[in-house]
């Protein structure tokens, strides 16, 4: 929370403790660059330079064997070693194409490892699932977890593919970066991931030839194809080297040949071989070969003419015939998990099996090669054994039990969620009662709020799939409780619009059910998922509803809740009046349920609106209020954002002497606290106190650390106010030049929210320098602009806005409407 803009101030968070404050999305954006106030304040583009280097390649495969002419290719293509290469090397994009289960990603790990040390800025990696049974994963999520591995902080990272795709682009230009894009099904995939650096290097894997890439961007391709015979015996005998005798030529011939060269099927043939060192080759011939025909009569279609396909369907289902029977109900099982991979704990819930039990059955899979181990107590599927998994649980498993062990790992995922949330938000959420968990499944536990947190972001991908599978198979109640129980890890840590698509399926899952309650709770997590977005038309309107739906269930705790977040929403669109009546529903539901921290914090925003109206003594009387409760409280953070709205009401009543000393001790506090947002808010409000007793060159000192403080937060709208701030202060010191330019930064950064009151003060501020300037033509624009949008708004604030910006006019000369 911060002060109000009609005094060139700009409003902050104001949301209760413990995370539901207003966390706007950050922009990316223009950072100051300081140095000594004489040499000027200039704007240069943001850099981020990550302090933890990306590793991200998956181990290599063991024992990876052949493809020497296409190591050599990649080689060639990666180092430019012909000129003709050096000219083209711009783009540096190499796609590694061919059929499925031929070697594509391991040949790219494989070779990705050799060369990664001439990358010193990271590797970066992402399976885009191309071509699972579950949705591929979208660009701009990928976008943004490169972003955050690239060290940009969350807050910092914008909203949608294409602002993310510009900041990466931003981001790595001038870096040397690997990047390995495995399973792309589609060019388009692909384009918004390229950097922005002829330095980095990006490898695709995909089973279409890429065309597009090629043409567009000037790819290379590397055709991956079947392993010849002598290859693929070649690789057979790797694997099986230390396990069996010698095997006859013309045996491991004949198996390259039942395996169609693919490297998939040959190792896991070799695998099942190296496990039987005295059974002879030729049974196992014959077993593929019998497997053969079985396998047509179980096909639906049958009598494919695809080699490739054929060799593998029969390798994976003599596999699965060999296991034992608990082996082979846990393969097909984990066919219904709702994620791309999976830890020992969720393959317990799904067998309703020990986690020892499930971990033996795993390794066995693994040594099989029909599961890879991809980190401790991690497994995941190839995506065809995937495919082959979920239908064999169709063809073997009855409805009921399919139904019975979705249900076990859902509901481990939602108990496991609830209990990350309880160890690692030190917040409240709306309460939520969870369905009973089948007596065999044990949910996570975590020893302290660390863990927590590291647990839910290994499972995000997992758990925003959960909430899709639950809510297609009839399960709703979990569907809306996963995103509730994680309300305010999401609302804190998430980017925007992370979990947006999975709340509203969630909302759909619980009207669907009838369950009011739950549609109550996803409105209102809604409502703070668009705030989070600037979309307040949107979190207006899922607050209002959520108000309505908690009224009816008659649910208090509900309803002070979504009333302040509502409230928090229409502070943010300047609508005062509206805000206030919201913070006093709030205020008087917190007294109601005697929660002295939500009483100050609910005072305090109540004060907010009241600085935000003009009505300085009603917000002197509830500041101070708010600032003794929280006092009691122990709320330091909170505390601290009551003293600085508590400064900005002092100096506006020209007692500077007592607003300076306000604002240090907010500033004592925060630092105290280590919450570097409420330090820079105090700072900020120290800076324009200092301007309004003419200390200009300390104004421009403080202001300066505000706006780098800002900018480490990811706070665009709070550093944007913190540019205007300094655009006055340029002026006050008659350096017009730098208050035209940083009016005009902090206006665009206004713009780009659609925050229409800020932006009509900066645009006001920006026509006074402009007049200085003297380029009164543009300062005309500007304050005749500054003038449409504050008729929009009403209110004492507003009149008083509208007639400091016509007296300028009328002084400019400016001609009447």
């Amino acid at each position: 929370m911060a002060e109000s803009q009609s005094c060139q101030d700009q409003e902050a968070e104001c949301d209760p403790p413990g995370g539901i404050r207003n966390e706007l999305p950050g922009l990316a954006g223009n950072v100051v660059q300081t140095g000594q106030v004489s040499g000027g304040v200039h704007f240069h583009a943001s850099a981020f330079a990550p302090r933890v280097r990306p590793a991200q390649l998956p181990s290599p495969v063991a024992g990876f064997v052949n493809r020497v002419a296409e190591l050599r290719s990649l080689d060639t293509l990666a180092g430019a070693e012909s000129s003709a290469h050096r000219s083209a090397a711009a783009m540096r994009i190499i796609a590694v194409v061919g059929t499925a289960g031929a070697g594509k990603t391991s040949l790219a790990v494989s070779w990705a490892h050799r060369i990664k040390d001439r990358f010193p800025d990271g590797q970066l990696y992402v399976n885009l699932h191309g071509y699972d049974p579950v949705p591929p994963v979208a660009a701009g999520e990928v976008l943004g977890r490169f972003l955050r591995a690239l060290d940009v902080p969350v807050e910092q990272i914008p909203v949608g593919e294409e602002p993310r795709a510009e900041l990466f682009r931003s981001v790595t230009a001038g870096r040397r970066v690997l990047l390995l894009l495995d399973n792309a099904a589609t060019a388009a995939s692909i384009r918004p991931l390229l950097p922005g650096s002829a330095h980095c290097l990006v490898a695709v894997t995909s089973r279409t030839r890429m065309s597009g890439l090629v043409a567009r961007e000037g790819a290379h391709r590397v055709s991956v194809e079947t392993l010849s015979q002598d290859e693929s015996i070649r690789l057979m005998r790797t694997v099986m080297a230390a396990y069996r005798p010698e095997d006859d030529e013309a045996e491991l011939a004949e198996l390259a040949r039942l395996c169609a060269g693919l490297p998939l099927a040959l190792r896991i043939v070799a695998e099942r071989a190296a496990g039987r060192p005295h059974m002879a080759l030729r049974d196992l011939i014959a077993e593929l070969r019998d497997e053969s025909g079985l396998w047509d009569a179980l096909s639906a279609t049958g009598g494919s003419d695809d080699d490739e396909a054929d060799a593998v369907r029969t390798v994976f289902g003599w596999s699965y015939r060999a296991l034992a029977p608990q082996v082979a109900r846990c393969f097909r099982l984990l066919g219904l998990h709702p994620g791309p991979d999976f830890r020992v704990e969720a393959a317990a819930a799904l067998l309703r099996a020990t986690p020892v039990r499930a971990r033996r059955h795993l390794d066995t899979l693994a040594g099989a090669h029909l599961l890879e181990e991809c980190g401790h107590d991690r497994y995941q599927f190839h995506d065809l054994l995937r495919a082959f998994a979920a239908e064999q649980a169709r063809r073997e498993e009855p409805a009921e039990a399919r139904h019975a062990a979705l249900g076990r790992v859902l509901g481990w995922y939602v108990h496991s969620a609830a209990a990350a949330a309880r160890a690692g938000s030190n917040s409240y959420t709306l309460p939520v009662t969870l369905e009973s968990l089948d007596d065999g499944v044990v949910p996570a536990a975590f020893a302290d709020g660390k863990a927590a947190i590291a647990w839910y972001e290994t499972e995000r991908d997992n758990l925003i799939a959960a909430v899709s599978t639950a809510s297609a198979t009839g399960m709703e109640r979990i569907a809306w409780q996963l995103p509730a129980v994680l309300t305010m890890i999401i609302a804190d840590r998430e980017l925007a619009g992370t979990w947006l698509p999975a709340q509203q399926v969630a909302l759909a899952s619980a009207r669907r059910a009838g369950d009011r309650y739950g549609e109550a709770v996803t409105l209102d997590n809604l409502g703070i998922a668009y705030r989070h977005l600037y979309q307040l038309a949107e979190a207006t309107e899922h607050f209002d509803a959520a108000l309505i739906a908690f009224g009816e269930l008659g649910d208090s705790f509900g309803r002070v809740r979504a009333a302040n977040g509502l409230g928090v929403t229409h502070m943010l669109a300047h609508r005062t009046d509206e805000a206030a009546i919201c913070f006093e529903q709030a205020l008087e539901g917190a007294h109601e349920l005697n929660e002295p921290v939500y009483v100050g914090a609910f005072t305090r925003n109540l004060g907010w609106a009241h600085l935000e109206r003009d009505d300085l003594d009603r917000a002197e009387t509830l500041l101070e209020r708010s600032a003794d409760l929280l006092a009691d409280e122990g709320e330091q953070l909170e505390w601290a954002e009551a003293l600085t709205l508590l400064a900005a009401v002092h100096r506006r009543l020209r007692r500077y002497a007592l607003a300076e000393e306000t604002a240090e001790r907010a500033l004592a506090l925060s630092g105290e606290a280590d919450g570097t947002l409420f330090q820079a808010l105090a700072l900020l409000e120290l800076g324009r106190v200092a301007l309004a007793r003419r200390r200009g060159s300390e104004a421009l000192d403080l202001l300066q650390q505000t706006a780098v403080l800002f900018q480490r937060v990811g706070r665009s709208d709070l550093q944007a106010s913190a540019w205007d701030a300094t655009g006055e202060t340029y002026l006050f010191l008659g350096r017009t030049e730098d208050a035209v330019a940083f009016h005009r930064q902090a206006a665009a950064a206004f713009r780009s929210k659609d925050d229409s009151w800020s932006l009509a003060l900066s645009l006001a501020h920006l026509a006074t320098a402009l007049t200085r300037q003297g380029t009164a033509h543009e300062a005309r624009e500007h304050r005749s602009e500054a003038l449409r949008l504050l008729a929009t708004f009403t209110g004492q604030a507003a009149e008083a806005r509208r007639a400091e910006v016509a007296a300028a006019a009328q002084a400019a000369g400016d001609p009447g409407p």
